[in-house]
């Protein structure tokens, strides 16, 4: 019965255990973690589209072309001393500026889900919130931003609901997981700011 159930499920399983080397590679501040991330985006955009989650899926698709800007920015993009991007912190004038831009995503994703697609896995909007905040805390990420993590904490607990009520249940637990490693992950970022 538990080999059967592996079977049937092995793509989320691997996907959870590349999910948690790239979150762990992320709290390190490791260059690797994009390629980690690439690999299991891929994955879960699969998971997700066959779940019914499409705008889950669809993130994991912008997931895909984050790894790749993520991996551009980090490596290329140095604006320290010692030749490695910083962690900085979010002004407010960019905070009201992405804010708006998740209201704005949130809104038109929330509608297009609700008016054009059909067998939703969870109500559209619950999937748009967190979508919209995913895609505009990816970029923040790939910008080294310490305040990414704030959003990660919520977004990852709202999401293991999510998923659980989904019936994906070793994605929910990754995320649970994910929003404690985000906990650490906040803790970590801020003594490297200086």
């Amino acid at each position: 019965m538990i080999i059967r159930w592996i079977c049937e499920n092995w793509l989320e399983l691997f996907g959870v255990a590349s999910s948690l080397l790239y979150i762990y590679l992320e709290i390190r501040q490791q260059n690797s973690m994009w390629t980690i991330g690439f690999i299991s985006s891929s994955v879960y955009a699969v998971v997700f589209f066959q779940s019914g989650l499409y705008a889950f899926s669809s993130l994991y698709v912008y997931y895909i072309a984050a790894s790749v800007y993520g991996m551009y920015c980090w490596k290329y993009v140095r604006t320290s001393d010692n030749g490695e991007r910083p962690v900085i912190r979010l002004n407010l004038r960019l905070g009201v500026v992405l804010a708006l831009i998740a209201f704005a995503l949130f809104a038109g994703i929330g509608y297009f889900l609700d008016n054009f697609t059909e067998n939703h896995a969870v109500p559209p909007y619950l999937e748009a919130l967190a979508t919209a905040l995913s895609i505009v805390t990816t970029w923040m990420l790939a910008r080294k931003i310490l305040e990414q993590w704030y959003v990660w904490i919520f977004v990852n607990f709202f999401s293991a609901g999510l998923y659980f009520w989904c019936q994906l249940y070793p994605t929910s637990v990754l995320f649970v997981v994910y929003g404690v490693m985000s906990i650490i992950g906040l803790m970590k970022w801020k003594k490297t700011i200086s």
